[in-house]
C-alpha cells in the first residue's frame, strides 16, 4: 500500500468556464490555467503520481507542453492511471477537499464523484470529495481562487 497527496489552487478569471470534478459550474468566473484547471483533478493526478513515486504532474503534462493548452483535465486523469497501471498499482480509494468561498459545491459533489469514478475505474463508494470554505481568509475567502486536496491509497507491486 502506497499513500499519496496532491495539492492545486488556480486564480478565479472573468471569461473561463469553472469546471471542478469534470463538472462545469453555473458561475461568473472559471480558473485560469493552461488546461481547463480543474484543480480537484489536478490534485488527485498529483496524489496518484506522487503515490506510485513517479514525480509530478508537471513531470507528465506540462504547462509549456501545447499539447496540454485546454485539455479537459479528465483527460489527463485518464492517462495518470495509464501510467500508474503500468507500473502496475490498482487506486483502492480517495479522499479530497475544495477550497471555496463561492459557488457552493455541494449540489455538484455527486456529478464529480460520477466522473472521477469513471475516469479511474472504480466505484463510485472510493471517491469521497468534500468542500469547505476559509471563512473569508485570503485569496481563496477573498474569491480570487479555488483549491483542492487529495489524498490516495492505492496497491501494487514495483
Amino acid at each position: 500500500m502506497r499513500i499519496g497527496i496532491g495539492y492545486d489552487i488556480h486564480k478565479l478569471v472573468h471569461g473561463r468556464k469553472l469546471i471542478l470534478g469534470g463538472v462545469i459550474i453555473p458561475f461568473e468566473k472559471g480558473l485560469l490555467g493552461h488546461s481547463d484547471a480543474d484543480v480537484l483533478v489536478h490534485a488527485l493526478c498529483d496524489a496518484l503520481i506522487g503515490a506510485s513515486g513517479l514525480g509530478d504532474i508537471g513531470q507528465h503534462f506540462p504547462d509549456t507542453d501545447p499539447a496540454f493548452k485546454d485539455i479537459h483535465s479528465i483527460k489527463l486523469l485518464v492517462k495518470t492511471c495509464e501510467i500508474i497501471n503500468r507500473k502496475g498499482f490498482k487506486i483502492n480509494n480517495m479522499d479530497s477537499t475544495i477550497f471555496a468561498q463561492e459557488p457552493k459545491i455541494a449540489p455538484f459533489k455527486e456529478a464529480m464523484k460520477k466522473n472521477i469514478a469513471q475516469a479511474i475505474k472504480v466505484e463510485p463508494a472510493r471517491i469521497n470529495i468534500k468542500a469547505t470554505t476559509t471563512e473569508g481568509l485570503g485569496m481563496i475567502g477573498e474569491g480570487e481562487g479555488i483549491g483542492a486536496m487529495c489524498i490516495v491509497l492505492i496497491s501494487g507491486n514495483i
